[in-house]
């Protein structure tokens, strides 16, 4: 519960409306979209303006009330989840469009924005912001910066950290800065927009954003490529990419997704195969056609039993559709769904999704892999009970097991869905303890009150690095 005296500054900046302590506004905000974690705040808050954000971080860091900010709610890692108590912060009143620049081609929003929300509105002005999280019909694009989103369109554009050329930041102290701007080029000091960009909140608030837009794709095509094994649709993927073709999407799912999506969309995707490709190019039109062409010509090569182009938009995106929907396909089948992520270079692909079969049969759980193939971004996922202890244990054990084997073969413990407390026992085998010890340094030359979403990234203790024996 928050001191009588810090609710009442608080209460003065916001107003009673936008402080929040009753019991189920502090149950709805002690969690988010990360299964077993959860800790209620002691009050959610709404700030109506930058003013706002700077008045309130003033405040929390003179008494040293933690800060959570937060967007929807879609994060995967319990980094939104207020551990530690404190203020989480919305910003549901901080949700325009500040400008369209067809000029400078960039967009310029309030945090609060959602994503799906914006796009559609450079759209309509012919222009293309790329980065497409599946969450992103609700995520929020203050959201999306603090976890650095990525999104089936990241192997030909890149993630949310390519097209964030400008912010405004409220720092722990209460200080407001700017980093960047409308410009190409700007090599004027420390690049603190990048560093703000998947930072978790941990060492700033985003309070308004200046994004990078191009024009929009002329034409697109999607297929979808069916093959018996995992090893050949992984072959497929390098042999598309070493023919110097970029798809602007290039996923994957295995057979178990295949037919838990299938049963979830029923738009006739086959259950019988041992993998799926979808496809998808887009550019201009001719380039479009003889990519696809051209890929589909690869994936014969590679034995695929059946390649089906798209033969309308409608059906296109449909195939899209389904894929973006094997979250909620697979959390159908048990009360607990655990969607992890680890990448490895996508020539690893096959290797590390049929270790990740082998350590699913070695513990003794139910795992469907699923995602980006083209940037070797996978998807493991677990169908389990969290009121089963003993299972979840073994689950835990599984992951642990599937974190080490993407960093032997050269991957990483995440790909896009951040730290936060679940990757942060596992965060040293990546960085080793001197690269997490030269973050915490920085964490605290920020925020020497550690009040900015504490209890993130930095483990109290790192797990036992495990080895792999297959």
């Amino acid at each position: 519960m928050l001191r009588a005296d810090v609710k009442e500054k608080l209460v003065q900046i916001v107003g009673s409306k936008n402080l929040l302590d009753s019991q189920e506004s502090l149950l709805v905000y002690s969690y988010d979209a990360t299964p077993n974690y959860q800790a209620q705040p002691d009050a959610v808050i709404k700030p109506r303006n930058t003013k706002d954000v700077q008045e309130i971080v003033t405040v929390c860091n003179e008494y040293k009330v933690p800060i959570v900010p937060r967007g929807s709610g879609t994060n995967l890692c319990a980094g939104t989840c207020p551990l530690e108590g404190g203020v989480v912060m919305l910003f549901t009143h901080m949700k325009d469009i500040l400008e369209i620049d067809e000029e400078n081609l960039t967009v310029t929003v309030q945090p609060g924005v959602i994503t799906l929300d914006m796009i559609n509105a450079v759209e309509e002005k012919g222009l293309f912001y790329p980065p497409d999280p599946s969450s992103m019909k609700i995520s929020t694009i203050g959201g999306n910066i603090n976890e650095n989103s990525g999104g089936l369109r990241g192997l030909k554009y890149g993630v949310t950290r390519d097209y964030v050329i400008a912010l405004e930041v409220v720092l722990p102290n209460g200080d407001v800065i700017r980093t960047g701007g409308k410009l190409a080029k700007d090599v004027a000091g420390y690049d603190f927009t990048r560093l703000m960009v998947g930072a978790e909140g941990t060492i700033g608030i985003v309070t308004e954003a200046t994004l990078k837009l191009i024009p929009i794709p002329e034409a697109k095509k999607t297929m979808l490529a069916l093959f018996d094994s995992l090893e050949e649709a992984g072959a497929t993927v390098s042999s598309i990419i070493a023919n110097k073709i970029i798809p602007a999407t290039l996923e994957f799912m295995d057979q178990s997704t295949l037919e838990v999506v299938e049963d979830f969309a029923k738009i006739g995707l086959p259950t019988d195969v041992g993998a799926v490709l979808l496809i998808e190019q887009d550019g201009p039109k001719e380039v479009v056609e003889r990519d696809i062409d051209k890929i589909a010509e690869i994936c014969r090569e590679q034995h695929a039993k059946s390649v089906q182009i798209a033969q309308t938009s409608e059906e296109g995106l449909a195939l899209a559709t389904a894929r973006r929907s094997a979250l909620s396909a697979l959390a159908r089948k048990k009360p607990t769904t655990i969607l992890e992520d680890a990448t490895v270079p996508r020539s690893k692909i096959a290797e590390m999704v049929k270790a990740i079969d082998e350590i699913a049969e070695k513990h003794q759980v139910e795992i469907c892999t699923f995602g980006h193939a083209g940037d070797g971004n996978l998807h493991p996922t677990c169908m389990t009970d969290a009121r089963n202890q003993e299972e979840i244990e073994r689950v835990e054990e599984a992951f642990a097991d599937i974190f080490a084997k993407a960093i032997e073969l050269g991957g990483t413990i995440t790909g896009e869905h951040g730290v936060g407390v679940m990757k942060a026992p596992y965060l040293a085998w990546k960085l080793g303890e001197e690269g997490v010890n030269a973050m915490k340094t920085l964490k605290m030359a920020f925020d020497p009150n550690n009040i900015m979403n504490p209890g993130k990234v930095f483990a109290k203790e790192t797990k036992k690095r495990v080895t792999v024996q297959r």
